[in-house]
């Protein structure tokens, strides 16, 4: 078992941000986390990085049980984490080959001395993701698409257990993210990927190997199970609360709005 939510519940602020929330990951599995802004889905990735503790419910992730064992940061080097706000976390003047380095003391910044194994891990990841033309450029000139893939190179620095997807392709276009996208699914489709969760609130980014999806609606659980019979037209239009037609195409799936003629 890669985690665990055992009726999960968590109050922020005096409101209650998740609730009753179960849902368990096998290893091998690739889940998509769905859910429109504000949904909760950033408060369970803080939560099964052990940034947040359960108001009430069990939460154990990776063996560890949160409350009865050490979490920190030997947890937080078994999940690689990709997300936009890690970006502002990251030196100014670090250049790709450094940020995708740091990864491997899950560090902001890069502190001590890598070894030639790692500096090589580093290569083969860039080269892997397609950014080992950039190794030695300043990170913050990259484009968008470009710095996502060296967070995701920089995540995999660790041999994760569990990788975490939040948005990844924000304010990319559509090249860069069908690219993105294509390297994606490369990962997950390696004899020795990890779990991954994919998290997003756009039904055309969800590729075939996500084959298990959970649909999140105001801190709770709309629905889970396997992807094809949860973004179906039906389901999406209970849980949207508008009529839409989802098309699968090449096993991805398209959204679109049932617009209603007056008469």
């Amino acid at each position: 078992m890669v985690f665990h939510l055992e009726d999960v519940s968590l109050k922020r602020e005096g409101k209650w941000i998740l609730q009753n929330i179960n849902w368990e990951i096998k290893k091998g599995e690739h889940w998509v986390l769905f859910g429109l802004n504000g949904a909760g889905k950033t408060a369970i990735l803080n939560l099964l990085n052990a940034y947040y503790f359960p108001t009430k419910g069990k939460v154990t992730v990776l063996g560890r049980e949160f409350g009865k064992t050490y979490l920190g940061e030997k947890l937080r080097k078994e999940i690689g984490f990709v997300s936009s706000s890690l970006q502002e976390k990251l030196h100014p003047g670090d250049n790709t080959f450094e940020v995708v380095l740091s990864g491997a003391f899950a560090s902001i910044g890069l502190y001590e001395t890598p070894t030639d194994e790692m500096r090589k891990s580093a290569i083969t990841l860039l080269e892997n993701l397609g950014c080992i033309e950039y190794a030695n450029r300043i990170y913050e000139t990259l484009s968008q698409g470009e710095k996502q893939r060296v967070l995701i190179a920089r995540a995999l620095m660790s041999y994760p257990s569990l990788l975490i997807l939040d948005e990844p392709t924000n304010g990319v276009d559509f090249v860069a993210r069908e690219q993105l996208l294509e390297s994606i699914e490369s990962i997950a489709k390696n004899k020795n990927a990890p779990t991954i969760i994919y998290v997003t609130h756009h039904v055309e980014e969800v590729l075939p190997v996500f084959n298990k999806t959970l649909l999140l609606q105001e801190g709770q659980v709309f629905s889970m199970g396997n992807t094809m019979e949860m973004l179906t037209s039906e389901n999406l239009s209970q849980f949207l609360g508008i009529p839409v037609d989802v098309i699968w195409t090449n096993n991805r799936p398209l959204l679109s709005k049932i617009t209603t003629i007056l008469r």
